[in-house]
């Protein structure tokens, strides 16, 4: 039985693959934030849709690829498919 105070934001998803919801206040800011960036960047794409295209694209695949590098890290156990409550 894992214990009650852990270094975990997130838990392991019920079914499939990878992180679930968030636990702590440090994945629901991260999660937040995550969302907060995509939806500036669509802001760019309003402006300009080539020049704002790249730039969004440029700003949210690294900021992408940092919410699933930190998930995986945080998540309570490792990512691995699951199969409900079974596993």
């Amino acid at each position: 039985m894992p214990a009650k105070h852990d270094d975990a934001w997130f838990l392991p998803k019920t079914f499939g693959y990878g992180a679930g919801w968030p636990i702590g206040w440090q994945g629901w800011a991260l999660v937040i934030g995550y969302l907060v960036i995509v939806g500036a960047c669509e802001r760019l794409l309003d402006w300009n849709t080539i020049v704002g295209g790249g730039v969004a694209f440029a700003i949210i695949a690294p900021v992408t690829l940092a919410l699933i590098l930190i998930a995986k890290v945080r998540t309570r156990g490792e990512w691995r498919w699951r199969w409900g409550n079974t596993d």
